[in-house]
């Protein structure tokens, strides 16, 4: 399997290439040439990480296969408590897929806890030795992720960039007391969008990747505009549709609708990816906040970025360009010098429209809606009281939408993304108690009123020491990757 870039087919690499350097060298994203058709029924009847080293295989067709298994089986075990890719049943018909189970509490576990060594692995089957530095923009659970994955990894360097005051306080500090002697993170003045935009101006430099090579150092990413980021999460939708084959929910063949909220649109388009590989998925459906760029597009086909900014309660969907939304356009125009030139509108003027033509295909997959912000805590308290079921802000907003969406006799799987401890003030205000400003007295209070326990490794963060607090522009960011000390 080979990969070419979004904006010039002819650049075309290995899946260990794709991973290794993240980013193509123009500015488009690695996809892969073609959809490996599957036996939905045989991935069907194997455990998840039997069933995620197998989806793996048919992309990093340059990997061992007895590295996969091996990877994946490590991966997928302890780390995620025995709930990687656990369903759980909300209401007749209504299911969430609880994502939060690994170490992190964060959908981004499943990506970032494998990455690591597919990368050591890439640089392996490539005979490379130099050093990799690792630049993430976060608009949240990335960070913490991908932090915990690479920390002390020998050969990488990873330096995360977050907005400062755009993510909950649990978050920041998950990543402001990160241990490692390899890892930094820097708070970043404005919003994840300038802090993902000061990222990708650094891969598209070629004088700081001079300057790096000279130092046998070379950049990759663990965003999710790396094809490594991606491959991982299509797995949990066949695992989700095997729960439900199992539990008589459905019949082999039977359609499953998905509703996923979305910020940066890569673990929606991960279920695309699933439906093209052969996977009944019925309709994807974007759930958005009041960020809401993305329902817009898919309801009109005018992508606007420039328009006015929310910090909300679901900090992780805060996001007005939407990387991975590049890679669908890619898939439905079969043009590369479409894409580009549709890139290029959106960096130079702050919109692009697309042809009825390809709106109207996108649209036979995709559906969308959005919460205002009263939504989100009214659906997280109408989900406690009806359905005895606890969520975060994130997947309070799939709910909302999900309601608005689902079909008559058709599932709808809810991708739950976060653990409601992620954002304890926010869930405690919305099911009607007052809210401590401490979040870990908010933490202990949502422990109290629930009767649920609080993750372990969230809970002990409150006797960790914060060893990162620098702030900086986001020109700041290509002096960091050239190794600059940020005061």
């Amino acid at each position: 399997m080979q990969f070419f870039s979004t904006r010039d087919y002819s650049r075309k690499v290995t899946s260990s290439e794709a991973i290794a350097q993240g980013l193509s060298g123009e500015g488009g994203l690695f996809v892969p040439e073609s959809f490996p058709q599957v036996d939905v029924e045989a991935l069907c009847s194997l455990e998840y990480p039997e069933m995620a080293a197998a989806i793996l295989g048919q992309y990093l067709t340059d990997y061992d296969a007895g590295f996969l298994a091996q990877a994946t089986a490590k991966t997928y075990g302890d780390a995620f408590g025995g709930k990687a890719g656990y369903l759980a049943c909300v209401s007749d018909g209504v299911y969430a897929l609880e994502l939060w189970h690994g170490p992190t509490c964060a959908f981004k576990d499943y990506a970032l806890q494998l990455m690591p060594r597919l990368l050591v692995e890439a640089k392996r089957n490539l005979g490379r030795t130099e050093k990799t530095l690792i630049l993430v923009a976060t608009s949240g659970d990335t960070g913490k992720a991908a932090l915990d994955g690479y920390h002390d990894i020998p050969g990488i360097e990873i330096a995360v960039f977050y907005p400062t005051g755009g993510t909950s306080e649990i978050q920041r500090l998950q990543m402001a007391t990160q241990e490692g002697e390899n890892v930094a993170v820097y708070a970043v003045r404005g919003n994840f969008d300038d802090a993902q935009t000061g990222v990708k101006r650094v891969f598209a430099d070629k004088e700081i990747a001079a300057k790096l090579a000279e130092r046998n150092i070379r950049l990759s990413s663990a965003n999710s505009i790396n094809w490594g980021r991606l491959v991982p999460q299509i797995v949990y939708y066949f695992a989700a549709y095997a729960q439900l084959l199992h539990a008589g929910k459905i019949r082999l063949g039977d359609e499953v609708d998905f509703c996923v909220p979305t910020g940066n649109f890569g673990d929606i388009l991960a279920g695309y990816y699933a439906k093209r590989m052969g996977l009944p998925v019925g309709r994807l459906v974007c759930a958005s906040n009041k960020n809401n760029v993305l329902t817009d597009f898919l309801r009109t086909g005018a992508y606007t970025a420039r328009r006015e900014f929310y910090k909300t309660s679901s900090p992780s969907m805060d996001i007005l360009v939407s990387s991975n939304l590049e890679r669908l356009l890619c898939h439905v125009t079969g043009s590369d010098t479409e894409v580009a030139s549709l890139m290029r509108q959106l960096s130079e003027q702050g919109s692009y429209t697309v042809r009825p033509e390809t709106l109207a295909a996108i649209q036979e997959t995709f559906a969308c809606g959005y919460a205002e912000e009263d939504e989100v805590a009214a659906e997280i308290r109408a989900r406690y009281e009806q359905d005895g079921y606890l969520c975060d802000t994130h997947t309070a907003v799939a709910f909302h939408v999900a309601a608005r969406q689902k079909r008559e006799g058709t599932p709808m799987v809810v991708l739950s993304t976060a653990s409601p401890f992620k954002f304890p003030r926010s869930v405690l205000a919305a099911l009607g108690h007052a809210a401590p400003e401490n979040d870990f007295e908010a933490m202990r209070a949502l422990e109290e009123a629930t009767g649920r326990k609080a993750p372990a490794s969230l809970a002990a963060l409150r006797q960790k020491a914060e060893r990162f607090n620098t702030v900086i522009d986001p020109a700041d960011i290509a002096r960091v990757a050239l190794g600059e000390q940020m005061k």
